[in-house]
């Protein structure tokens, strides 16, 4: 990734993360908060892989907790794991698939949701495991509602990496 791309991605998370905290989790719709930023970092993980994914999860999320004033790496943790996977499943398979984002969004809400909840309980707080179980369903289509426009323009301040750089990053023996 060139600089410049580097400077975009992290003020498109810079901008997605203040929006998450000082917006969207005001919104509560059906028991459920629209996740901008966990879209936002689903496609740039995407387009720029599991490297980029992995830094912009951890960067993403040190301002969430920073500016929430939660237990500082909680969801630095998770976004992390989450960039990086979604990064590799971009790098691997499905970089160029018209569903890869709707089937990220869908699969990587789940897991960030309960991932959170084990973070939580492994730290001995509580957490309403009930809640988070029941806001599932809702939470999947508030972000897939998302997904479709926050994609394309970070598609669009992302351009798709070229076709060289690609076959670079996964090489296939055999």
């Amino acid at each position: 990734m060139s600089l410049a791309d580097g400077v975009k991605a992290a003020v498109l998370l810079f901008v997605a993360a203040i929006a998450q905290v000082s917006i969207f989790s005001q919104l509560h719709v059906f028991g459920a908060v629209p996740d901008f930023l966990l879209v936002s970092l689903v496609a740039l993980s995407l387009l720029r892989g599991s490297v980029a994914g992995a830094a912009g999860g951890f960067f993403a999320g040190l301002l969430v907790d920073t500016a929430s004033l939660g237990t500082l790496g909680l969801t630095s943790l998770v976004l992390t794991l989450a960039g990086y996977w979604i990064g590799r499943y971009g790098e691997t398979t499905g970089r160029d698939r018209a569903h890869a984002p709707f089937l990220s969004i869908g699969v990587v809400t789940v897991l960030y949701e309960l991932g959170l909840l084990v973070v939580h309980f492994v730290l001995g707080e509580s957490a309403p495991a009930g809640a988070v179980v029941r806001s599932i369903g809702p939470a999947i289509v508030l972000n897939l509602i998302l997904t479709a426009p926050v994609y394309a323009v970070v598609r669009r301040l992302l351009r798709p990496a070229e076709r060289e750089e690609l076959s670079a990053e996964v090489q296939l023996l055999g």
